[in-house]
C-alpha cells in the first residue's frame, strides 16, 4: 500500500508542475513567474503533508516501517521543487 501512495504522491506532484507549467509557458501574461513558483512551492508542502499522514495512517496498528521510502520521496520532492523554482520560467 505505501508504494501505491507513493506513487500517487510523485503522479500528483508532476501534476501539479505540470499545472504551474502551463502558466510559465502558455500564459505568462496571466500567470507570472513568481506567482508560479509561489503556488507551486505551497501546493508541494501540502502534498508532501498529505503523503505524509496517509502513509502513517495506513500503517497504524502495522508492523511496516516506511520512513525510509517517505524520506527519499519527500527530500527527492524538495530537491526537485527548489531546482524547479531555481532554472524553470527564468
Amino acid at each position: 500500500m505505501t508504494g501505491i501512495i507513493t506513487v500517487s504522491f510523485w503522479a500528483a506532484w508532476l501534476a501539479t508542475f505540470g499545472g504551474t507549467a502551463a502558466g510559465y509557458f502558455y500564459y505568462p501574461w496571466a500567470y507570472p513567474t513568481p506567482s508560479g513558483h509561489y503556488a507551486f512551492i505551497v501546493l508541494t508542502i501540502i502534498e508532501a503533508i498529505g503523503y505524509i499522514f496517509c502513509v502513517k495512517v495506513m500503517e497504524e496498528g502495522s508492523n511496516k516501517n516506511s520512513n525510509g521510502i517517505v524520506a527519499v520521496s519527500i527530500a527527492a520532492v524538495a530537491v526537485g521543487t527548489v531546482l524547479i523554482s531555481l532554472f524553470v520560467g527564468n
